[in-house]
């Protein structure tokens, strides 16, 4: 299905940022974006962030994947071979995975000098989770490539998040699909039930195509806690604040389909209302500027990527940058 590329300045709008979502309370847990959670106290490898280079206010890619297949239909399939690769790429240099869940909140936890990603699959396909007997992924699977990618690379986390439609992964089954993904630390999410584009609805059928798809995820795996949402085709519904706010659910991240990487969820610019994505593509062809390839090179090429001082419970950051930094996070700040 073909998604409008377009840079996240022209989607978002006043709307948007009268969304409801801020760096307030979180909808789902009630934590501050500032609080500090358990999930991210553990073992710190930190380092003086000058040595590192540590900028945690930098940017921040999160991908976007639908197909892999061997005969690539359109600008949104890509084969197993060139996932490969791109997870190969960003463990070379250096990045991380971490769920939307814990990007949006602010639960960064990764190894100094590190940078994060986010990798997304929306659409619930069996090239993306396909299980065999005994349940073991596929060969040239998503989830089967980024185990792979891990067992190369240490530091790389194989983990992701997974945009499910209703009756998702037909091939393994939908609640032994999901299950799967949450037992193997995988954030599952919503994409509506349908794939609808919820601009083309009124208030409430939006309301219902989301909550439906929240029900759907609730009956197949109960006990999943659904905080992210990504919008079919990047339609923003009218008023947008329903996207994260309506009866049955509450997101602390609503995804675009964008064409630049985040900013910092630390950064006092940042809408978890509208948070942009990367389609992966590769240094040429269609719309190869705002693909994955070219953006990887101009985030590695600068100097306005995020790198983590290796603390999760600081943010560290050039003092230079301090007017940058959201207050929600100022007793957390680590300037140098």
């Amino acid at each position: 299905m073909r998604h409008p590329l377009v840079p996240l300045g022209a989607l978002v709008g006043a709307a948007l940022l009268a969304s409801g979502c801020s760096a307030g309370p979180s909808p789902a847990t009630g934590e501050s974006r500032g609080a500090t959670s358990s999930a991210a106290v553990g073992p710190v490898a930190a380092k003086a962030p000058a040595e590192v280079g540590a900028d945690e206010l930098g940017q921040v890619p999160v991908l976007m994947y639908h197909q892999l297949t061997e005969k690539p239909a359109g600008v949104y399939d890509r084969t197993p071979a060139d996932f490969r690769a791109e997870m190969e790429r960003l463990a070379r240099e250096d990045y991380v995975p971490v769920t939307a869940r814990d990007f949006q909140t602010g639960r960064i936890d990764i190894p100094a000098g590190t940078h994060p990603v986010v990798l997304t699959f929306d659409d619930s396909t069996n090239s993306q989770v396909r299980l065999g007997p005994g349940g073991t992924p596929a060969p040239d699977t998503a989830v089967a490539i980024l185990t792979e990618t891990a067992g190369k690379y240490p530091r790389f986390k194989p983990v992701a998040t997974f945009f499910v439609n209703a009756d998702g992964f037909s091939a393994t089954g939908t609640a032994k699909a999901l299950t799967w993904l949450k037992e193997h630390g995988h954030e599952v999410a919503n994409h509506t039930d349908r794939h609808e584009n919820l601009r083309s609805l009124d208030q409430a059928g939006a309301t219902r195509a989301i909550s439906a798809g929240q029900l759907a995820i609730e009956k197949a795996a109960p006990g999943t806690r659904v905080t992210s949402l990504a919008l079919p085709f990047g339609a923003m519904p009218e008023p947008a604040g329903i996207a994260a706010r309506g009866t049955g659910y509450r997101y602390d991240g609503v995804y675009l389909v964008g064409a630049n990487p985040s900013v910092s969820p630390f950064a006092n610019t940042f809408t978890p209302g509208a948070i942009p994505r990367i389609r992966s593509a590769g240094p040429e062809g269609e719309d190869a500027d705002f693909g994955s390839s070219r953006w990887l090179d101009k985030l590695a090429a600068g100097k306005n990527r995020y790198v983590s001082d290796g603390d999760p419970n600081t943010v560290a950051f050039p003092s230079a940058s301090r007017n940058r930094l959201s207050p929600a996070f100022a007793q957390r700040a680590r300037p140098y």
